[in-house]
């Protein structure tokens, strides 16, 4: 079965939707069968990966509503052949409110994903960066968690509500929810600053933190403008390395 990875953290602007579409994109170049599922109303993932508005009908809206199936909603080998995107749009925020009263609220895209999970090897799923009824619903769909965590000021203070919240789904509706990977992003070597963050988060993470880390890269800052993961956009640039570099951890463990 396809392993579901949340890929989450509340905290905005820690290269989460960017590490979200580069690794999906580095694991389908690598020949895995890869699902990305854009669960953030922003729909960057969804733009990031060159899927415009006119390209779809339906999204992850109507699969958490129950209006359409997971397979009715795809957009199949986008970029390549190995990577199919449940896309969203902005529609989505209104899950929070259209939900609230539903008993099976938190557990609509596990049982979504069900009947699809065994045709992928790693089903990655974009969350939002808040912890309400939407990041919530992915937590119980996933197997594991991957936070990406920049490293800068304030990057691991932010992380105890998370925990809290991961803490919470394990013991009501997700016991083997965990956290699997940490993934340290906007890396300068140059800062003491980030190489501070760096070995605090290997201090109290271990071996969950990847060993390569994702370094500050204006390719990587360019290529969502372009529609287009970083592989795609220069296949050559040190950012583009590093997240292939991941994805082969992720292969290997």
């Amino acid at each position: 079965m396809g392993r579901i990875l949340a890929i989450a953290n509340q905290k905005g602007g820690v290269g989460k939707t960017t590490s979200a579409v580069n690794l999906a994109a580095s694991l389908a170049v690598a020949e895995q069968r890869t699902l990305l599922i854009d669960a953030d109303p922003q729909g960057n993932a969804t733009s990031g990966c060159g899927i415009a508005r006119e390209d779809f009908s339906l999204n992850t809206y109507d699969v958490l509503l129950g209006e359409a199936s997971i397979d009715q909603a795809l957009v199949r080998g986008v970029q390549f052949r190995h990577l199919d995107v449940l896309p969203t749009t902005p529609d989505l925020a209104a899950v929070e409110v259209e939900l609230v009263d539903a008993e099976d609220r938190l557990t609509r895209m596990r049982d979504a994903l069900a009947p699809v999970r065994e045709r992928y090897d790693f089903i990655l799923i974009d969350c939002p960066p808040s912890l309400g009824l939407i990041t919530l619903n992915m937590l119980v769909a996933a197997d594991a968690l991957l936070i990406p965590l920049q490293c800068e000021y304030y990057a691991l203070e932010g992380l105890s509500q998370l925990l809290s919240t991961v803490q919470r789904v394990q013991d009501s509706m997700n016991p083997t929810l965990d956290v699997d990977a940490v993934l340290l992003t906007m890396f300068d070597n140059r800062l003491n600053l980030s190489r501070q963050v760096a070995a605090d988060a290997r201090a109290h993470f271990g071996e969950k933190v990847f060993q390569t880390v994702i370094p500050r890269n204006i390719r990587l800052a360019e290529a969502p403008s372009f529609g287009k993961p970083i592989v795609v956009y220069d296949v050559a640039s040190v950012g583009a390395q590093a997240y292939m570099a991941v994805a082969r951890e992720m292969m290997s463990r």
